[in-house]
């Protein structure tokens, strides 16, 4: 497979065990012999998430990586999915089996933002065996039902804009709270991750239906905790990145997690909330040097 060198990627496509078309990006795919990192995104999120991140890492010239970042069905470049209840974290985990199994990855070590740690976290349970390293962006096996509400807010107010400005203006607005140290430019790569441009209007990257995932959802209620799926982390090395100012990972729970886990190294990310920008802060080296330090494990 030829990558394509003035983007450092290459487009990957398979099917799902239903038969939906699916995709992601492939970034150093010579290097998977060495090493292959998957990375998961959130919610509404896609592979462009990880795109300076997998940069990094497939260029590192100390211990060069395969990456391979996945779009969920309902974004990126998948298909959108024609029964929005298949939107869950089951079939999304699913899924990301059959492609694991499609790139012909037997092992790997996840990045795994948001919804994607849920998914990762569910895959420790599905399939052990595949998971060298955990990297745990902004999530925990409790969940903040402020953060919740939040995002729930947001993906009502979501639209489609005239212009590149009106979007960076609109996700500037919804988000400056949780990102004060963010500048104009870390909210325009944003814009360009979450949207894209189609016939002169800047559109979502994700199917409108995944709003209906929230439908169910009790918030004056308590809600379910993964605590069992997160202890089928417990073997394997995990980093649990969490923004200062998030309201889906809080500061107890992500000490209940290195408490009970033996090799969680914890990473709070100043300045930010749900969830932090791998591009920013270093996080791509910090990332690089855990891996590193897990490879030496195995």
């Amino acid at each position: 497979m030829h990558q394509d060198e003035t983007t450092g990627w290459t487009k990957f496509e398979y099917s799902a065990p239903d038969g939906l078309r699916l995709a992601g990006r492939q970034y150093g795919w010579r290097h998977r012999e060495n090493s292959v990192v998957v990375c998961l995104a959130g919610l509404t999120r896609n592979s462009v998430d990880f795109h300076e991140l997998a940069l990094h890492l497939a260029n590192d010239e100390q211990a060069p990586r395969a990456v391979l970042a996945l779009d969920y069905r309902g974004r990126g470049m998948s298909d959108y999915d024609p029964d929005p209840r298949n939107y869950n974290p089951l079939t999304e985990a699913e899924d990301a089996i059959a492609g694991l199994i499609a790139a012909g990855v037997g092992h790997a070590s996840f990045i795994a933002t948001s919804r994607g740690g849920l998914i990762a976290m569910i895959l420790s349970a599905m399939r052990p065996s595949v998971i060298r390293a955990v990297v745990l962006n902004d999530i925990g096996p409790r969940i903040g039902a402020k953060g919740l509400l939040r995002i729930r807010s947001y993906l009502t107010a979501s639209q489609e804009f005239a212009n590149w400005s009106s979007a960076i203006r609109f996700l500037r607005e919804s988000g400056e709270n949780q990102f004060p140290s963010f500048g104009e430019a870390d909210w325009e790569r944003q814009a360009h991750a979450i949207y894209e441009e189609r016939d002169g209007r800047i559109h979502r990257r994700y199917d409108r239906n995944l709003l209906r995932a929230f439908a169910n959802i009790r918030l004056d209620h308590t809600l379910p905790e993964m605590w069992p799926q997160f202890r089928g982390l417990l073997a394997v090395p995990v980093m649990a990145i969490r923004g200062e100012n998030s309201d889906l990972l809080d500061g107890k729970t992500l000490q209940e997690m290195a408490q009970m886990h033996p090799d969680l190294d914890p990473v709070t990310v100043n300045g930010q909330g749900h969830a932090p920008d791998f591009a920013t802060d270093g996080l791509a080296e910090r990332v690089s040097a855990f891996l590193a330090k897990a490879d030496r494990r195995h």
